[in-house]
């Protein structure tokens, strides 16, 4: 009877009933509060074109309604910055570009300026948004709607493609890094819940008569295993059987993450015609480009002739990077091991110190230290990178 019943019936009227219905149960359904709301965002869809990149010659190719808006404004911010990079400011072939005037303090900064103001008098629900950026601020940038979907249409019209990609790989990241804070923040429960019932620390504070050899040969006093019971459930705390599955847990989490933004980054790069895009068709630097101009060779993957630096030429600025590298490994090394000789004289130390609770907490001030000067070194060889 069902089956009669669906053939005798228009199946057009049967999907419009079923969406219909959808619709209504949506509508039973709580708002998602972290959505956008659309009727505050422009309508930044554009029309279904195919895409090439621009040029003169094949102006009329293109779908132009405005000459004054037909490039957007991270378009033409980009277009001077090219110019910029190539303008010469003194005879000379290196004496070009905007950087090299940062570089020797002609200038302080260089930037393009943002379009408008970001704040208004008037509410943005009944005045609307002054321009990009003040729409931006509203419905992105204020902390009060830190929990809202990204616009990430409206980035990328602003910002350009490559920083809206930044944003959206931003985004997924911190949306995937919800389930490993949970899973974390459990396991650091379970290490505090069972920390006086853990077996190793159980035997450790129980261990009253188990005595221990003095930390140095002078001032030190033979001491008790129990006196690190404190220590051991600190340790716990972070090394237990629930750390060892957490980091399996993270090992399934990295591959995950990888592979369902490969995804997403596909959807992006089709709905912002970016296949076969290549960042700036590997633009080379102006004052390269300068001073090889006379030595050209055919690119073998572009067929295009191009700048060419010889082999001699280039050989003795690889001889300085491969010396930079191993300089910094070898600093890298060195400082691990002077940090592992420092908590071996500091255990000493503290354990003869004359303040009677250093001594006793001998183990704490060992590793806080320890970790401080790590801090410090990472900081120290971060500086300039």
């Amino acid at each position: 009877m069902l089956l009669y019943g669906l053939e005798e019936q228009n199946p057009g009227q049967l999907c419009s009933r079923f969406h219909l219905r959808c619709r209504q149960i949506k509508s039973w359904l709580p708002r998602n509060p972290m959505k956008l709301d659309k009727e505050a965002l422009p309508d930044l869809e554009e029309s279904d074109c195919y895409t090439a990149p621009f040029s003169r010659a094949r102006m009329h190719h293109f779908t132009i309604n405005n000459r004054e808006t037909f490039f957007s404004n991270s378009t033409r911010s980009r277009i001077l910055h090219h110019v910029l990079q190539r303008t010469k400011y003194e005879e000379g072939k290196l004496k070009m570009g905007i950087n090299r005037l940062l570089g020797n303090n002609t200038y302080e900064a260089a930037f393009p300026p943002h379009e408008g103001g970001y704040k208004s008098r008037h509410p943005i629900k009944t005045h609307g948004a002054q321009n990009h950026r003040h729409l931006l601020y509203e419905r992105w940038a204020r902390w009060g709607i830190w929990y809202k979907y990204q616009p990430l249409d409206l980035i990328r019209r602003y910002f350009g493609e490559k920083i809206g990609l930044y944003f959206a790989w931003l985004g997924w990241y911190t949306g995937m890094l919800i389930p490993a804070a949970l899973v974390g923040v459990f396991v650091f429960l379970y290490g505090l819940f069972t920390m006086d019932s853990s077996q190793v620390s159980k035997e450790i504070c129980e261990a009253n008569t188990t005595i221990m050899c003095p930390m140095c040969e002078d001032t030190c006093e033979p001491w008790t295993l129990s006196d690190s019971c404190v220590y051991a459930k600190v340790t716990h705390l972070f090394d237990n059987g629930g750390t060892v599955f957490f980091a399996i847990f993270m090992a399934i989490w990295a591959t995950v993450f990888l592979e369902f933004w490969k995804r997403r980054r596909a959807e992006l790069t089709y709905d912002w015609d970016l296949i076969d895009w290549e960042e700036e068709e590997e633009e080379l630097r102006p004052q390269f480009e300068a001073k090889y101009s006379g030595v050209e060779r055919v690119n073998p993957i572009s067929g295009k002739p191009e700048p060419f630096q010889p082999f001699t030429d280039k050989l003795s600025r690889l001889m300085v990077s491969v010396s930079g590298i191993f300089f910094m490994i070898s600093l890298v090394l060195t400082a691990v091991f002077a940090v592992v000789v420092f908590r071996l004289i500091a255990m000493e130390k503290f354990a003869s110190f004359n303040w009677n609770f250093v001594k006793k907490n001998w183990q704490f001030a060992t590793s806080g230290t320890g970790v401080c000067i790590n801090f410090m070194i990472i900081m120290s060889l971060n500086v300039g990178v």
